[in-house]
């Protein structure tokens, strides 16, 4: 059974490099190479204590795969592991014109709410903004810029809640 204590962080756990950009073909089948090894089946025959480890060890491999899946997650694990806590709950500075970018897009979503063409056409510009920003939290990482990383960590939170709330009004309009 894969060894909780051998792997530091989630990326060792999964025989990974900690990077920001990495192989997610290589973080699925260790994931899967994982889960088939501890699956709840697999020790319904053994010991509790070999079941209550299966399930620990199900339970770590769960949240680790969801944390690298997931770009934020992973990019504010990372910068923990290097010692910059994001702080999202007390840090909620950011730059005049992000703030000035977020308020024209709230109005933009509120003045064309029922004209579908305008919300794809902003919803366009907001996966565009998104994937710029990730190019350069990748960056970031590349030059170990973790401060700077979890200024545009914050900012990729606010544009994924905004692309979701766009998304449910496209929606209501399809």
């Amino acid at each position: 059974m894969a060894n909780l204590s051998a792997s530091d962080n989630y990326f060792t756990f999964f025989g990974l490099t900690p990077r920001f950009v990495f192989d997610t073909l290589a973080l699925d089948q260790a994931y899967l190479a994982i889960q088939k090894e501890v699956h709840p089946d697999r020790h319904a025959s053994g010991s509790d204590t070999e079941q209550r480890l299966a399930m620990q060890m199900a339970t770590y491999a769960n949240g680790a795969y969801r944390t690298l899946k997931d770009p934020i997650a992973r990019g504010l694990y990372l910068c923990q592991l290097h010692g910059v806590e994001a702080n999202l709950e007390t840090n909620t500075a950011m730059p005049v014109q992000f703030l000035m970018k977020q308020m024209e897009w709230r109005e933009a979503l509120d003045d064309h709410a029922d004209d579908l063409d305008a919300l794809e056409r902003l919803a366009a510009e907001v996966e565009k903004t998104r994937h710029d920003s990730l190019l350069e939290l990748n960056h970031a990482f590349e030059q170990s810029a973790y401060t700077q990383a979890v200024d545009i960590l914050r900012g990729l939170l606010f544009i994924n809640k905004f692309a979701t709330e766009l998304d449910d009004a496209i929606e209501q309009l399809v």
